[in-house]
């Protein structure tokens, strides 16, 4: 007996929609395998260590390193070897090159001969080497070059304070969107019920078949903003990941993680050690240094040098004449048009600028440290009005529900009030995270993140 084509069809089609559900599973199970999870302080380690960022400003810094050799070398011997070839007939460069080749004869003194030479070659041969003894400019650059690199360095060290308070951020968002798929999960539990008290007053004829529709509706935003939590929890773990180089979705466990609040003076008193204000302070005293190097214009040069030279008439290095030399040398530019007070005044006028500068950067630091103190009080009164507000709708929504079991408020009234029962548990959530990334905030304000974290002794 043959079998209708509509049971054939699913013969067919269940066992493919069996592989592919078995599939999904795996994969997704290999997706939740891969996640690795990570506490707070691990997290911001593997960031110091694998940051992009900060490996670039690795990069910066030891590049910058090299400019102190760059500066070093002009005050270390410079040695060259040179070959030359002439060919001439001039009277005096011919005579000159026969004498260097050491092929001088009576003849060469002929009149017609000293007169009216014929052309020669010149091959020469030389190795030049010139020490400098005093150079004022080259020893004012090697100053700056090195207050520089310090300054790179104080930068690269500012800069893993901020990838630190980002990942600091990133783990708190992760935590956060996990409490936000926990209260949206809530809130489809709750949905469930009111659909179910719906039906089962219309099923009783005690309530209206149009709110279970809206009950059904209600259901359906909060499947809705659990899918948007979720994916917000995904992207997060994500993000992570891209701060500690990574494509992997990383995950935070880390509930005990808490950063103490201290006394606002203890802030103020550590951020004159903040990185990125003494790379400020570094580049001020190279300010200072232009100065110096405008002065040092008005100083000579004086070095020593010499030379060993060899000539041939007929090949490259070779040796028919040998001579050396050996000098000492002094050059003073005595005027180059004014060049020199230009830049000596240009320099002063940096250098007040480096200053006002730096007295600007002292006070926003301040300003911010106060600022960031300030959201951190904020946001701890914050977390205890909405903790209060939490009680407060949940005692409404749970009174307004057995209002509407027994038929003494509408379904209306009772979403309502499941709306701000949502409102104030996403309310909490996100309180009590501002307080936490505004303590580590403050923190970043003041350059203490490192210490507060306990890792201030783990960073190279």
């Amino acid at each position: 007996m043959a079998l209708p084509v509509q049971s054939f069809r699913w013969m067919v089609f269940i066992p493919i929609a069996a592989i592919f559900y078995v599939l999904v599973a795996f994969s997704w199970a290999d997706e939740q395998m891969i996640e690795k999870r990570l506490t707070i302080v691990e997290a911001v380690l593997i960031a110091l260590e694998d940051n992009h960022e900060i490996k670039a400003m690795q990069s910066a810094y030891a590049a910058q390193e090299q400019d102190i050799g760059i500066a070093r070398s002009y005050l270390l011997p410079k040695i060259s070897i040179e070959e030359r070839y002439l060919r001439t007939n001039n009277p005096g460069y011919s005579f000159m090159s026969k004498l260097n080749q050491e092929r001088i004869e009576t003849l060469d003194f002929n009149p017609n001969t000293l007169n009216h030479p014929d052309a020669i070659n010149d091959y020469q041969s030389s190795v030049n080497i010139e020490q400098p003894i005093f150079a004022k400019k080259a020893f004012v650059g090697l100053e700056m070059s090195r207050n520089e690199s310090l300054a790179k360095n104080e930068e690269l060290k500012r800069k893993q304070e901020e990838i630190a308070f980002q990942v600091v951020n990133a783990c708190l968002t992760i935590m956060s969107a996990k409490e936000y798929v926990r209260v949206a999960t809530l809130g489809v539990t709750d949905a469930q019920e009111h659909l179910r008290v719906a039906e089962l007053r219309y099923k009783n004829d005690l309530g209206q078949y149009a709110d279970s529709l809206r009950a059904n509706t209600a259901l359906t935003e909060a499947r809705q903003k659990l899918n948007i939590a979720q994916k917000n929890l995904r992207l997060a773990k994500r993000g992570l990941g891209l701060l500690l180089a990574t494509t992997d979705s990383l995950d935070v466990d880390d509930s005990a993680f808490d950063l103490t609040l201290k006394e606002l003076s203890f802030y103020t008193k550590n951020a004159d050690a903040r990185s990125d204000l003494r790379a400020v302070e570094l580049r001020g005293e190279n300010a200072a240094q232009n100065i110096r190097m405008a002065q040092a214009g008005y100083f000579p040069y004086i070095g020593i040098g010499g030379t060993y030279q060899l000539n041939d008439h007929d090949q490259p290095f070779g040796s028919e004449g040998k001579s050396w030399q050996v000098m000492a040398f002094l050059r003073w530019e005595i005027f180059d048009g004014t060049k020199r007070e230009y830049e000596w005044a240009k320099a002063k006028h940096l250098e007040s600028q480096s200053r006002e500068y730096l007295s600007a950067v002292k006070k926003g630091i301040s300003f911010k440290i106060y600022e960031a103190y300030m959201n951190v009080e904020e946001a701890r009164q914050n977390i205890e009005l909405a903790c209060e507000a939490l009680k407060t709708s949940e005692e409404g929504a749970r009174l307004l529900k057995l209002r509407y079991e027994n038929g003494f408020s509408s379904l209306s009234d009772l979403l309502n009030t499941q709306t701000s029962l949502e409102q104030a548990r996403a309310g909490v959530v996100e309180r009590s995270n501002a307080y936490k990334v505004a303590l580590a905030a403050l923190s970043l304000e003041s350059g203490t993140i490192f210490h507060d974290l306990n890792i201030d002794k783990k960073i190279r």
